[in-house]
């Protein structure tokens, strides 16, 4: 390290996700001054967006303030930021607003962002789910849907039904499907007088031969008939080949769509690609065995943005929190091991099992050679959830509404914000009221000229 003999060597870490959040904890044990930078001031627990984005939770019942969660350690400070530059060789991080930040120390985990595969164009059309504003998003646009067909129906006296397309297979779009159907089957079904929100059609879509490819095939299997169970339609080897405003397109077939969403792929952060160090075919940056970047030992990269292979399959390991916690914490513990002057130690992953929940009282888990599906597969996975859940606030909140919500089927969070439109829906009506809007401005703002003018 490049630091004088009395100073303390500085930490400096990149996104406070998962990783980041663990590999600050860990550090703040050690002679560390410690600066996390996140270009936003909250943690989000991102397995539970789904539910904010079925309206069954509300954002800050999975979100919590970076700084309270790392408040009880005094050499962890915390900015907010958005990182643009790197300079490795300077041991510099460049932010938007001009800044620089130094470093001894670099820990970067700033995670990954959604792909669509050469068609950044459908982003507008089918949201993904990885933020917040993403999850607030999609709950917009799912209960506008049904707006929309209740005042369709109620001046029009028909209304065809609403169809909800999930792109992509995977445990999001399982998710996402799954509570859909209950939703409309359930939470929806006595809300409205001029439509039936039963009737609601939910297609998940996966390009690949089955669902949740991740898994074994039997859970994969026992996960399609649950789905199906819930009245969700599953099509695999259908690869979506054209989003368009109501439709979406698989090969030469059109598939109407009130609403899609994207849950096909994810792409690592664009920072790896600003790092200039040597990334894989999908942007992760290809890391030594200790977690740090080739070439510089003092940079780590850890979580989405990390090729990191498994010591004992040669595998990548997967997108998911337990592998980004155990990352961020052993880059820690490495310069923990740095600093006592002993050497470094490689990562090695060490899998407790993999659980994706698909609706109420329906999920899969998998852990080592015990496979597990339904109702004791939901218990656990809701336990597992709800103990990593930052904060006790947020465990308390959850297990109340999700109480709630069990008994009644009823979904608190019902709230749209923002516009009250939605992609290819009753174009024409769209274009009436754009048109009595422009006539409201201009009588707004002739009525304000005429105040000027008597001034």
């Amino acid at each position: 390290m490049r630091t004088s003999k009395n100073s303390v060597p500085k930490l400096l870490i990149i996104g406070a996700g998962f990783a980041g959040l663990k590999a600050a904890v860990e550090a703040a044990k050690y002679n560390l001054a410690i600066t996390a930078v996140d270009r936003r001031n909250h943690h989000t627990f991102q397995p539970l967006l789904y539910q904010v984005a079925t309206a069954g939770l509300s954002p800050g019942e999975i979100a919590a303030p970076i700084r309270g969660v790392l408040r009880k350690y005094s050499n962890v400070e915390v900015l907010l930021g958005e990182v643009q530059s790197f300079d490795l060789d300077r041991r510099k991080v460049g932010l938007r607003d001009g800044s620089e930040l130094s470093y001894d120390y670099l820990i970067v985990a700033s995670g990954a962002t959604h792909s669509y595969f050469g068609h950044d164009d459908w982003q507008e059309l089918a949201p993904g789910l990885k933020t917040v504003e993403d999850a607030t998003e999609i709950r917009r646009r799912v209960l506008l849907a049904f707006e929309l067909a209740e005042r369709q129906a109620h001046i029009s006296g028909h209304a065809e039904p609403v169809h909800f397309v999930v792109v992509g297979g995977g445990p999001t779009g399982v998710e996402l499907a799954g509570t859909l159907a209950e939703v409309a089957r359930k939470a929806l079904s006595r809300n409205f007088r001029h439509i039936d929100p039963s009737t609601t059609r939910i297609l998940l879509l996966e390009g690949g031969p089955r669902i949740l490819p991740a898994y074994a095939p039997d859970l994969s299997e026992s996960a399609k008939k649950q789905l199906e169970h819930l009245g969700v339609q599953v099509r695999t080897n259908a690869q979506v080949t054209s989003v368009e405003p109501g439709q979406v397109r698989v090969g030469d077939e059109v598939l109407p769509a009130s609403v899609t969403l994207w849950a096909a792929g994810v792409r690592a952060s664009s920072l790896g690609r600003k790092m200039g160090v040597e990334l894989d075919r999908v942007g992760r940056v290809v890391v030594s065995p200790d977690l740090s970047v080739p070439g510089h030992p003092e940079v780590f990269v850890v979580g989405d943005l990390a090729d990191v292979k498994d010591a004992k399959t040669g595998q990548i390991l997967p997108g998911l929190a337990p592998v980004a916690m155990q990352e961020g914490h052993h880059a820690a513990r490495n310069i923990g091991l740095d600093l006592a002057s002993k050497s470094r130690e490689p990562f090695r992953y060490l899998d407790k099992g993999t659980m994706a929940t698909i609706g109420r009282a329906a999920a899969i888990a998998q852990i080592g050679k015990l496979h597990v599906s339904g109702f004791i597969a939901w218990v656990m996975w809701l336990f597992v959830h709800i103990m990593f859940l930052v904060g006790f606030r947020n465990r308390v909140l959850v297990m109340l509404e999700w109480a709630w919500s069990y008994l009644t089927y009823q979904r608190s969070a019902r709230l749209i914000t923002g516009s009250t439109r939605l992609p290819g829906w009753n174009v024409q009506q769209h274009e009436h009221e754009d048109r009595e809007l422009s006539v409201e401005q201009e009588h707004e703002r002739s009525e304000r000229s005429q105040v000027v003018r008597t001034a």
